[in-house]
């Protein structure tokens, strides 16, 4: 692969470059699509690891994704910065930087209410025995999509389909931030174990386009390497997550601060000028911070060597593993170290699992409703009235009569894949019957 391509400011939808206006890049330009967009405010009432805490402190799918593009952002100018001599004339650091700071706010842009849990509720949903005469009439790889609902192949969907140019583009973004977006260039035949792919069936000429336009080397059927800048994407996330999901479990009194600072010490480094910065710090929320800005630094300029130490095996297609991974051994630990406990004391909270459980109810109750109504629409000569009211609450996101069945469940996977946690819950009592 060529930076000259992978860095494409060229934009899907047949939307030609608008190039620099008032200081801003095709690529800033990307930023600000995003920012702007409805399914990006949305992110604000989503979960991310911990369901709508009353702690106004802990993460939602909003910040997580605006601190991971700040991580993303960084990385790029650094990695811009070490391969200055390699990339095309007119491209400077600071536009890579922008590239994958805009893929960043995008990464969860098409997470589910009730973030993994609404995932897996999905997917179960569609494998349950009594649903299969729903799915039955599409091919193999349609009733997979459903099957295996990815939040990645939704935000793709999202900003290539649903967000301004309805179905003509989407937010027609650079073809270089849509690479980068994509972590998992493939349908989903080629999902694997660990069931992660970024695009359906039906936005595979959408991925052909775009891997054409950037060069992605096609690696099997339906399968491209990875867009070097997707890595930082990646290590942004995983860096972030990594170490805020700690910050939060003390936020809300799950872990103690004696947990998390060996943890974040042995990332920075231990130092006699660490310690007398602790000491003089007045709070635990402080040290805290602290604590993170300065891990985070470190892992950035790591991941950022670790990038063009790979340069070649980058451009290549040929590396197989995240770039953290690649990075010194006691940041590698202390990484996983970070996620064991995460693990062990966040993730099995009763109230999470709680409102997890719930989530399955909730989205239960919305598929059964808006799917059946959607399925009388393409089957039956008549709707009954409860059909045409179900589909009246789904406004513009009705099928067409004439639309094949995927295209049609596709539309209510858009409906109610865009809810926020609240409203999911609010409309799944409304249809169920269960406001009184």
């Amino acid at each position: 692969m060529t930076w000259t391509q992978l860095l494409s400011a060229e934009r899907l939808g047949n939307a030609k470059p608008t190039g620099q206006d008032a200081g801003r890049t095709d690529f800033h330009k990307d930023h600000d699509r995003i920012v702007f967009s409805s399914a990006f405010r949305r992110l604000g009432r989503k979960t991310q690891v911990h369901p709508m805490s009353e702690n106004d402190h802990v993460h939602t799918r909003l910040t997580h994704s605006i601190e991971v593009a700040a991580v993303g952002r960084s990385l790029g100018v650094m990695a811009g910065q070490r391969l200055a001599d390699k990339l095309p004339t007119g491209i400077v650091p600071t536009d890579l930087g922008a590239i994958v700071q805009s893929a960043c706010l995008a990464h969860d842009i098409g997470n589910p209410p009730f973030g993994h849990a609404g995932e897996y509720a999905i997917r179960d949903w569609f494998c349950q025995e009594r649903n299969q005469p729903l799915i039955a009439p599409l091919t193999a790889l349609e009733q997979r999509d459903l099957q295996t609902f990815e939040g990645n192949a939704h935000g793709f969907r999202v900003v290539t389909q649903l967000e301004n140019h309805r179905f003509a583009g989407g937010l027609r973004l650079t073809y270089a931030t849509l690479g980068a977006l994509l972590k998992y260039p493939w349908t989903v035949e080629h999902a694997g174990n660990k069931e992660k792919f970024s695009c359906y069936q039906s936005e595979l000429p959408q991925l052909e386009i775009i891997a054409a336009e950037l060069g992605l080397i096609e690696i099997s059927h339906h399968r491209w390497a990875r867009h070097p800048l997707s890595y930082l994407m990646e290590a942004a996330d995983d860096i972030c997550y990594a170490i805020l999901d700690l910050e939060d479990g003390i936020e809300i009194g799950v872990l103690s601060y004696e947990q998390v600072e060996p943890i974040l010490v042995e990332l920075i480094g231990d130092c006699t000028a660490l310690r007398e910065e602790l000491c003089e710090a007045p709070t635990t929320r402080r040290k805290i911070s602290l604590l993170r800005g300065k891990a985070i630094q470190r892992l950035v300029n790591a991941v950022a060597l670790s990038f063009a130490e790979h340069h070649d095996l980058l451009l290549a297609g040929e590396l197989t593993q995240d770039l953290l991974v690649t990075c010194p051994r006691h940041i590698v630990d202390g990484l996983n170290e970070a996620k064991r406990l995460a693990r062990a004391k966040i993730f099995n909270t009763r109230q999470k699992v709680e409102i997890e459980v719930g989530a399955y109810t909730t989205l239960e109750v919305l598929l059964e409703t808006f799917l059946s109504a959607v399925y009388q629409l393409k089957t039956s000569g008549s709707l009954s009235f409860r059909a045409k009211r179900t589909l009246d609450l789904m406004e513009h996101n009705v099928p067409d009569p004439s639309w094949p069945l995927y295209l049609a469940y596709m539309r209510v996977l858009d409906f109610i894949g865009g809810m926020t946690d609240n409203y999911a819950g609010y409309l799944a009592r409304q249809v169920g019957g269960l406001t009184q």
